[in-house]
């Protein structure tokens, strides 16, 4: 392609609503251009980044037998009710934008597609003998994000690859599932990233276990936890370690003290003279489960201990049967106004594991009349403890459960790992810390789905089965701006070779030179026919802002046809390493040609 035939537009000033150096960088070099809150239009430099991508990952998962098809965006609701996901989508987690329609049937724009295609697999599946089936798509998605940012990074409208499974038991599932494993391992590898496999949380899809796939850069927003010998790596939501030890209590007898302007775990130790690892603290939460009921809870744990939402998250979702719920769909710290409308007034920064139920006010039948309990492993064997005294201004010293307290039940691990904690599987072994942006995610769903929406099959024994589920995405756009991310310097964009816009780009630095402009004509038709994409600089520009623009799209190979043809040689330099060399013009396409096949492997 020819920058002169092209509409090419850089900016030299970062735009103002960016926040990121890559999303900086993308509208920059003209890879995108914001629409709207969330949404932008892929201009010609990303569409073809993003075709590479795409191809990378077709490859991969056809090399596992996927089936590629196109699933529709518009689902209808009724699919979205028979999972139960429905609420959770639209009035629980509202990312889901839905519409109604003229019928006034309720429709949706597809976040992801569990749903069309567990349809598909109960019209279509009937027998033992069609598994397993793997089928993926390349699709647009659509989320309706609180607060969109970071230009592709988190958008209201994206691209995704995602890929589902069908097996007749677990083992099947496990199979494909490390299938899938290595696909994204390759998939990774060859678009040329720094990356981690880490342990994860399956949140609003669901299922037993899963796996994200980490573009390791400073800006990510997920952090992970891992190991330096490589055995453990986890998204903090999952994570898991062995904390320090408790210190010894300094409190031997039980008593009630007056512990004034003591609100935070900091003050409280400072007044009474002791670590936190010997203090109780009880943090208040309400919930919100998917039917509507609303519950108040109380964590235990130990005063140098956070509470991991997350994971507190899932254990008040397997407890949602009780109050005639599938999950807990919000998780918040109750402010002022929640609590003078619902509770009673609390002694706040003084409660005690056992703050009476009559503090919560349960007028309404929605409201769950008692505090849901919780106490984490790091606070159930402590002795002697502190904890506060259910009256503000009060603590108490020496308290022991069972004699004082009742231990709450369940005993659960919330607490939020961290680096420096020791690692579950080697007490050697630290936690370490990184940054990473998820462009990749795994799941086991079991029978979550086919067993909601009446999935099955026929087994050799003649028994109707539900379907084992395995669903698999990847986010093309997203991955594109993470390669950013991890790959820039202060001139622009450096992008792996495997997946720049071009190649190579051939610059002429004065276009009023018949003979710089023949043989730029000769290299760019030669390393188009060898199957190098190559752009022309063609422009009537300085040479300065060529090689300042190529710089800033990031092209591998530049290639300037200058003053060192008097001796039958360009120059070539190399994008990533700012390497220069001059090259014989008659070994250019061969040279560049191999570099490009060592780069991808």
């Amino acid at each position: 392609m020819r920058l002169s035939q092209m509409l090419f537009l850089t900016l030299r000033d970062d735009p103002a609503d960016a926040e990121i150096p890559s999303h900086k960088l993308l509208v920059r070099a003209g890879y995108i251009r914001r629409i709207g809150s969330g949404v932008y239009a892929y201009l010609p430099f990303m569409w073809r980044v993003l075709q590479r991508v795409s191809q990378i990952v077709r490859e991969e998962i056809n090399k596992i037998g996927g089936q590629e098809c196109l699933l529709p965006q518009l689902q209808p609701a009724e699919l979205w009710k028979e999972s139960g996901r429905w609420d959770t989508y639209t009035k629980g987690e509202g990312i889901m934008f839905f519409l109604k329609d003229r019928r006034d049937q309720e429709q949706a724009l597809g976040p992801t597609h569990e749903e069309v295609i567990t349809t598909i697999a109960r019209d279509m599946i009937r027998s033992y003998r069609q598994l397993p089936q793997v089928f993926y798509q390349i699709q647009t998605k659509f989320r309706d994000e609180i607060r969109p940012r970071f230009g592709l990074m988190r958008g209201r409208e994206f691209i995704m690859k995602d890929a589902y499974s069908f097996h007749p038991d677990e083992e099947s599932l496990k199979k494909t599932y490390q299938d899938m494993d290595t696909a994204y391992h390759n998939i990774l590898r060859r678009c040329g990233l720094a990356f981690r496999a880490v342990q994860a949380d399956p949140g609003a899809i669901g299922g037993s276990g899963s796996q994200e796939f980490m573009v390791l850069a400073e800006a990510g927003e997920d952090e992970v936890l891992y190991t330096e010998d490589g055995k453990y790596a986890a998204n903090v939501e999952k994570a898991v370690s062995l904390p320090p030890d408790a210190e010894p209590s300094p409190f031997t007898s039980y008593e009630k003290r007056e512990t004034p302007g003591t609100e935070t775990i900091e003050k409280v130790c400072k007044f009474l003279k002791c670590s936190p690892t010997q203090i109780v603290k009880n943090v208040l939460y309400q919930t919100i489960f998917d039917n509507g009921m609303t519950a108040f809870v109380l964590v235990s744990i130990r005063g140098d201990q956070e509470v991991n939402d997350v994971k507190l998250q899932n254990e008040l979702t397997k407890l949602a049967p009780q109050f005639g719920a599938k999950a807990a769909i919000k998780l918040i710290v109750p402010d002022a106004q929640a609590q003078s409308k619902l509770l009673k007034p609390l002694p706040l920064g003084y409660i005690a594991p056992d703050i009476a139920d009559s503090h919560i006010i349960h007028a309404a039948k929605d409201i769950v009349p008692h505090f849901v309990r919780f106490i984490d492993k790091t606070a159930v064997d402590l002795k002697n403890f502190a904890t506060g005294a259910n009256e503000s201004g009060y603590h108490v010293v020496g308290a022991n459960w069972n004699e004082q307290y009742k231990v709450p039940e369940p005993i659960v691990d919330v607490r939020k790992s961290r680096p420096g904690d020791r690692s579950v599987h080697n007490p050697e072994q630290l936690l370490l810390s990184a940054r990473g942006i998820e462009v990749g995610h795994i799941f086991q769903l079991g029978i979550k789905y086919s067993q909601a929406m009446g999935a099955t099959y026929t087994n050799e024994q003649g028994e109707e089965k539900p379907l084992f589920m395995g669903c698999y995405g990847v986010g093309v756009s997203r991955l594109a701006q993470s390669a950013v991310e991890q790959s820039y310097d202060k001139d622009g964009i450096v992008w792996p070779v495997a997946i720049a816009p071009y190649q190579a780009i051939v610059t002429i630095p004065n276009v009023k030179d018949a003979q710089q402009v023949e043989i730029a004509e000769k290299l760019y038709a030669e390393l188009n026919s060898a199957g190098i994409d190559t752009l022309l600089d063609d422009r009537d520009e300085r040479p300065g802002v060529k090689f300042k623009d190529a710089d800033l799209i990031g092209i591998p190979y530049r290639i300037v046809t200058g003053r060192a043809i008097a001796n039958g040689k360009v120059e070539v330099v190399e994008r990533k390493s700012r390497n220069s060399q001059e090259i014989d013009i008659a070994e250019v396409v061969s040279t560049i040609k191999e570099w490009i096949d060592a780069a991808n492997g």
